[in-house]
């Protein structure tokens, strides 16, 4: 598959995934957090604000990689 075309699929997921997890998010501050010292939402909204990147990583380092086919046609390097 080409890199244009992960670059598009992962994309797409990702936007899916930040519509599903933004609710989800906000919802668990507005029930649980909001009952807490203050000390400790600062440290639980920080934690929810960048725990969406954890679940992506896999996809972000695929979608970053290097066509396949160009290694393969290319063989291995060939001495000067």
């Amino acid at each position: 598959m080409r890199r244009r075309t992960r670059s598009l699929i992962g994309t797409i997921v990702m936007l899916a995934f930040i519509i599903v997890y933004a609710p989800l998010a906000m919802a668990l501050a507005d029930s649980r957090i909001s009952q807490t010292p203050a000390p400790v939402q600062a440290i639980l909204y920080a934690l929810l604000g960048i725990a969406w990147i954890f679940p992506l990583m896999p996809l972000i380092s695929w979608m970053g990689r290097n066509d396949g086919s160009d290694d393969a046609a290319n063989g291995p390097p060939q001495p000067r």
